[in-house]
């Protein structure tokens, strides 16, 4: 039974690692190091993916999409947030609007954000107004600030259709 309107909360986090490039919010950003993940490590849809599903009490992104599973290896992370959203969308649930942080010293990720606002809204079907996408730093403290990985946290607020 909907009870009308429905808030979840996800976090995600993933080391850095060699490479050239991450992924996040579905943009591909150069940089001098990748992600260490099982899928393509996109921090941003991770965390979003935990807060649609947490919405609604139905676990966590490790639960539907184990990193013990080889067909999720290297994982396209917008493919997971739309088999999420369709989870949602099964319940008669709907987006209202998500509230995404982005927790890094680098890549600096200004010029990005648009565009992770525009792919998110596209895979969940809603306009780019309901999506906000912020990024800040930890002003050199802790592991974000010692540059050794990226976080993010995702609000979302749906309501039944």
């Amino acid at each position: 039974m909907n009870t009308g309107i429905r808030i979840g909360h996800g976090y995600d986090v993933h080391a850095f690692e060699p490479g050239d490039h991450v992924v996040l919010g579905g943009v591909r950003i150069a940089h001098s190091k990748g992600l260490k993940a099982h899928s393509d490590g996109d921090v941003v849809l991770h965390a979003l993916c935990d807060a649609l599903l947490g919405a609604l009490a139905l676990g966590d992104i490790g639960r539907h999409f184990p990193d013990t599973e080889a067909e999720f290896a290297g994982a396209d992370s917008r493919e997971l947030l739309k088999h999420v959203y369709s989870l949602i969308t099964k319940q008669r649930y709907q987006l209202q609007n998500t509230d995404i942080t982005v927790l890094a010293e680098r890549p600096k990720l200004a010029a990005h954000v648009d565009a992770m606002r525009a792919n998110i809204a596209a895979d969940l079907n809603t306009p780019p107004a309901n999506i906000s996408v912020k990024a800040t730093t930890s002003e050199k403290l802790g592991f974000i600030g010692q540059e050794q990985g990226i976080a993010a946290h995702a609000v979302v607020l749906l309501t039944d259709t």
